[in-house]
């Protein structure tokens, strides 16, 4: 077990490092303005991003950015704040008032390098008037708990928000604009990674009241009578704006296929666009290993099955979520034990839901194991707790801050 989970990790790694953002940036940066120059990075890549920025460009330079608190830095010239991920809080507020300050403080000659990338959402976070902080924390924490996509999500998010879908971009007036994002949502729209808060936004209240409804969320009356109330104009003001998605999983999968091919080890690639429950993905990604591992159909042993996307977990129990790791136990749990089969699954930000977990690793004797110290997996995974099974086990993925994020990594290897 310990060589292919060695295999498996160092492929997650190959993943991780190729969604490093730190050469993306310094490749897309635009041409100096005739005035000010002002950065705003949000997000978990923040600060690498914005360190780019500070190392290439040779003129004034000023700026604000927001990270997860207990992220580093080495910045001289941009002002740093910490703010709450993956549910917003006051610091959260904080950011965003500050953001939209600065943004507000520029004029027609002058350039916001905006960057952004997961986690953004959360990080730089402010109601629409009228909806209370708590109102509005509250909302997103119960669609987080629901099951909804990423998509439906931002999409919340915007229609309550003073800052996202394109309102900090309103906010710049006249400025030129240049968005450089760090994708970590399937398709790489620009208008959800961060939930857009320089991107026009192509939703209404309406679809945030069917998301609400289809999960049948409970909603505070001061957001329901905004929902119910007209849309608002979110047209971007400024007609010097341009975005570019500089980092985006399939180039993360790519590295990965590549390693995998010096590994001698052929890959059926799934895409980086899965997205679902996660234990109900599980199963379709445990039939395809068990048709390999019994059949040799679609592909001959050994041989390695890979995709990406975003997941979901609807929590009905008390555990603590986690869609990679959900997504793994309901794997482990459809393979029965097969004998050829180890998979690992993880976010490339570190973080599996509301945890400072990648994700963990299974093989074949994963589920008997668990079995002696008196889990019941099946059980477990019902509670929603695989986090609490895989730390018993010491087989969780631990990476601390990785400094971005381009979605989840699940790679399952068949001998």
């Amino acid at each position: 077990m310990a060589d292919d989970i060695s295999i498996l990790r160092g492929l997650f790694d190959a993943a991780v490092e190729a969604a490093n953002p730190v050469t993306a940036v310094m490749r897309n940066l635009p041409d100096r303005p005739r005035g000010r120059t002002v950065v705003i990075a949000v997000g978990k890549a923040a600060m690498p991003m914005a360190k780019a920025v500070e190392d290439s460009w040779d003129g004034p330079l000023e700026g604000l950015v927001i990270a997860p608190h207990g992220y580093g830095h080495a910045l001289k010239r941009l002002d740093v704040i910490h703010a709450s991920h993956p549910v917003p809080d006051q610091t959260s507020l904080a950011a965003a008032e500050r953001a939209l300050a600065l943004a507000a403080t520029l004029g027609p000659d002058d350039l916001l390098i905006a960057l952004i990338s997961g986690g953004a959402s959360a990080l730089m976070s402010k109601p629409v008037p009228g909806i209370s902080i708590a109102e509005k924390f509250g909302l997103v924490k119960a669609v987080l708990k629901c099951g909804a996509n990423i998509g439906e999500l931002n999409c919340v998010r915007k229609q309550i928000s003073a800052v996202k879908g394109g309102r900090l971009a309103r906010a710049a007036g006249r400025a030129r604009i240049c968005t450089l994002a760090l994708s970590d949502v399937p398709g790489d729209d620009p208008a959800v990674i961060g939930s857009g808060p320089t991107v026009p936004d192509p939703t209404r209240k309406a679809d945030a009241r069917a998301v609400l409804e289809r999960y049948r969320v409970p909603v505070p009356p001061a957001i329901k009578a905004w929902l119910d109330g007209p849309d608002e104009d979110r047209t971007i003001i400024s007609p010097q704006t341009e975005t570019r998605v500089i980092v985006s999983p399939y180039e993360s999968f790519t590295a990965v296929r590549r390693k995998a091919a010096a590994l001698g080890l052929p890959v059926l690639y799934l895409g980086d666009r899965i997205e679902g429950e996660a234990r109900d993905v599980a199963k379709v990604h445990a039939a395809i290993a068990l048709e390999i591992a019994t059949r040799g159909e679609p592909l001959a042993r050994p041989c390695l099955v890979l995709s990406g996307g975003e997941t979901s977990v609807t929590v009905r129990g008390t555990g603590r979520g986690g869609r990679n790791v959900e997504f793994l136990l309901a794997l482990a749990v459809a393979l029965g034990g097969e004998r050829s089969v180890h998979a690992l699954a993880a976010d490339t930000d570190g973080i599996d839901g509301m945890e400072p977990i990648a994700g963990a690793v299974i093989g074949p004797r994963s589920l008997d194991r668990a079995r002696a110290l008196g889990l019941d997996p099946a059980a477990v995974l019902a509670n929603n707790d695989a986090h609490s099974l895989f730390e018993a086990l010491g087989d969780q993925v631990v990476t601390g801050p990785t400094h971005t994020n381009v979605n989840d990594f699940r790679a399952i290897l068949i001998r």
